[in-house]
């Protein structure tokens, strides 16, 4: 025993720390020396990476689904710049993080991506002396891209193109042409445009451009539907979004007033609401013109009186045939006062008027009959025009009235306790039932000439278990990476360890064994503590016995703390071996 701690003391090296570490490493075979260098080399390769892991930038899509020769100039504008960037697998500019929305305003300003077409940004670079015709056909070409930029600017659009058709005015108005216009859309997976969002595009198309009509706009989309017509079908039928959302308002709002009052009463929970609204849309015109009796006479108002008189004497042409004959009679002369003979006062003589003679007093013409001439005729009318009492009425019927509302209210039975004290539930009684529709008829503004019903039942609600629809937490895009990231940490942690534990610990360990008076902490120290022979030679096979003593010594050293720390327990076990032995 004391030979043996001599030797071991003697072989302590005493120096400089290199020559400590020299005789160390001597201590190692060479097997030992190559894994414990794999070992180290390892273990600072993996911590050095996982530093580099955890400090490199995180790469964003700067752009995607680019043209080639928009992608192009944003590398060559990004390699001008000295703006790390890289491409990934699908075609995508990549670029850090951190600097996305700095680089995408500094392209911008660029005119960076162009969409692969080009706007009014044609006409700032115009050549001296260029054609009428040729400044036409850019001003053309950049009128249909700046109409494509804003087209793209909708949510559902991923690219368009836009084809005018602008004919060459003429000063003739028969051959006057109109332009019309083509848009072909190329819309996101699983996006689609309303009748309202394509209205809206022929619309505006046909304002940008002049004398275009929206008739004339052709819309279409990447699969060649037409999407205009449909447009037009859907307007011609009828079914315009517009309508379908007034009429979700209005039975919105007749169920949220029905809700409002029906909360304090039966709680939250205890009923539900549903009300359809027949709504009129169409919009007509209507024009009345009524007239009334007259009335009396005496009452009435006269608008204008005519009267007409008029007198003549027929005579009939007689004589020679001739020259004479042939004109007109001369008018008869009558005096109007005849010249006082004597005898009658004035100096005149008055001569007795045949028997059934009279004076004439028509047109103006006073004279006694004897002296007209054969025949006489006289006409005489009056014309008395009235006012007429008339009433024009001109009645245009707004559309969006109500025709017809129709409610259907489900409430819940009423809970309550029987004597075991069990929850139950039961019917609500007539009366409070006649008082729920009665408020139900009141808040929707039920009309009985309109023909509205309100149908109200009581039934018992059946309980709906309350299923979680979150994202469970193993299905969480951010917890998957966060997984991910600390799975990768563990594996390197759990090769660092395995590492350390299985190569390098024993191998330091071999290099630095205890020295003999320490205290048995490590198995050489238990070994010398115990008794244990330290046998050193030469050799492999020395090591091996060696290094079985030592672990028979630990052992032995184990059960010796054991037995002193808990002599019972050691007693007992002692005891469990002979009986089970015996």
């Amino acid at each position: 025993m004391a030979a043996t701690t001599e030797t071991v003391a003697d072989t302590t090296p005493a120096g400089s720390p290199v020559e400590r570490l020299r005789e160390a490493l001597n201590r190692l075979d060479a097997k030992q020396k190559l894994a414990m260098m794999v070992a180290v080399a390892a273990i600072v390769a993996m911590i050095v990476g996982s530093v580099l892991w955890s400090r490199q930038p995180e790469w964003k899509v700067l752009f995607s689904n680019i043209s080639e020769k928009d992608g192009g100039a944003i590398v060559t504008s990004l390699e001008q710049q000295n703006i790390p960037h890289k491409m990934s697998d699908s075609g995508a500019i990549l670029v850090q993080a951190d600097r996305v929305h700095d680089v995408r305003l500094k392209l911008a300003s660029q005119g960076l991506p162009r969409g692969g077409m080009v706007g009014f940004e044609l006409m700032e670079n115009q050549k001296f002396g260029i054609s009428q015709f040729a400044e036409q056909i850019n001003y053309q070409r950049g009128l249909e891209g700046e109409l494509a930029r804003t087209i793209m600017s909708i949510g559902a659009v991923q690219s368009a193109r836009v084809h005018l058709a602008i004919p060459k005015p003429s000063v003739f108005v028969r051959e006057e042409q109109k332009p019309t216009a083509s848009v072909l859309l190329n819309l996101y997976p699983g996006r689609a445009l309303d009748g309202a969002q394509i209205a809206g595009i022929t619309h505006l198309v046909s304002s940008s451009v002049p004398q275009l009509n929206s008739s004339n706009v052709t819309v279409l989309d990447q699969s060649g539907a037409l999407l205009s017509q449909l447009k037009n079908k859907s307007t011609e039928a009828g079914l315009d979004a517009t309508q379908l959302k007034y009429v979700r308002e209005i039975e919105g709002s007749i169920v949220r007033r029905i809700e409002d009052i029906l909360k304090p009463v039966l709680g939250t929970d205890n009923f539900k609401v549903q009300v359809a609204a027949d709504i009129d849309f169409s919009q007509s015109e209507q024009t009345a013109e009524s007239y009334r009796p007259n009335g009396t006479p005496e009452t009435a108002v006269i608008r204008s009186t005519q009267n007409n008189e008029s007198a003549s004497v027929n005579q009939t042409a007689g004589g020679v045939p001739g020259a004479l004959t042939n004109q007109p009679p001369v008018p008869a002369t009558a005096p109007l006062t005849t010249p006082p003979t004597g005898g009658a006062p004035g100096g005149g003589s008055t001569k007795p008027r045949p028997e059934g003679m009279g004076d004439l007093n028509s047109a103006g013409v006073t004279a006694p009959l004897n002296l007209l001439g054969q025949p006489l005729s006289s006409t005489k009318s009056n014309t008395t025009n009235y006012e007429v009492d008339k009433t024009v009425r001109y009645t245009k019927q707004g559309m969006g009235s109500i025709r017809r509302l129709t409610a259907a209210v489900v409430v819940n039975h009423r809970k309550d306790v029987d004597k075991a004290g069990k929850p139950t539930t039961k019917a609500l009684p007539e009366a409070e039932m006649k008082q729920i529709a009665d408020l139900v008829r009141e808040a929707m503004g039920y009309s009985k000439e309109r023909g509205d019903s309100v149908s109200l039942a009581n039934a018992p609600f059946t309980e709906v278990e309350k299923v979680d629809a979150g994202l469970p937490l193993w299905k969480d895009p951010e917890n998957i990476s966060y997984a991910k990231d600390l799975l990768r940490y563990l594996v390197i942690a759990a090769i660092i360890g395995f590492l350390y534990l299985k190569i390098i610990q024993p191998s330091i360990k071999t290099m630095f064994p205890p020295p003999p008076g320490a205290e048995p902490d490590t198995a050489e120290g238990v070994a010398s503590a115990a008794g244990g022979v330290a046998i050193t030679g030469e050799g492999e096979e020395g090591e091996d016995a060696q290094v079985q003593i030592d672990h028979y010594a630990i052992k032995v050293q184990k059960a010796r703390d054991i037995a002193q720390a808990d002599p019972k327990s050691v007693a007992n076990i002692i005891k469990e071996w002979m009986g089970a032995n015996g």
